[in-house]
């Protein structure tokens, strides 16, 4: 028993290890800020780790993990009496070249836009145009139809493309 759990505990390490900045990424992107972004992928890690032996038997342990991810923050909103706006905070790191501060600008403004998303138009957005995912494969992570996905995801688009806040930043395109 004790080495199996050291066995198992090393394959969690090792996934985590790879998986960290992507969680992070996709979580940034659907709370709108680092530490809710954070939080948010420690509680999914928490429960990937509870159902590992699930996890690491699934065709694509990140995709479960995601999945788990995306649940978590509609679970957030779930808990929830009154919708919250998100603003985002960007990150003030170091801008690189004159522009550097004109593409934190746009950050701001992206992230805002974002943020004003309801949250299923916020995830199919995100998972969909950000994490690059397929509409089936944004389906399973939303745990919907892909009709569903289509739905919330031109949805989303629309009001990104009408958002003040974006109109000078290059024209938003779409899927086909």
């Amino acid at each position: 028993m004790g080495a199996q759990k050291i066995v198992r505990d090393e394959e969690f390490r090792a996934f985590t290890g790879g998986a960290w900045t992507r969680l992070l990424r996709t979580a940034y992107l659907l709370a709108g800020d680092r530490y809710s972004a954070e939080d948010l992928v420690q509680q999914a890690l928490e429960r990937a780790y509870v159902a590992w032996g699930r996890v690491r038997a699934a065709d694509d342990p990140h995709a479960y993990v995601r999945r788990i991810l995306v649940n978590e923050h509609a679970r957030r909103f779930r808990r929830k009496a009154s919708e919250e706006l998100v603003v985002a905070v960007p990150d003030r790191a170091a801008p690189e070249g004159a522009d550097g501060y004109a593409r934190l600008d746009e950050r701001a403004a992206l992230l805002a836009a974002l943020g004003s998303l309801p949250p299923r138009q916020r995830q199919a957005v995100v998972l969909r145009y950000w994490e690059d995912l397929s509409e089936s494969q944004t389906a399973d992570a939303m745990g919907c139809s892909v009709g569903t996905v289509k739905s919330q995801a031109a949805k989303g688009l629309a009001k990104l493309r009408v958002a003040s806040s974006l109109s000078g930043l290059t024209s938003m395109g779409g899927r086909k």
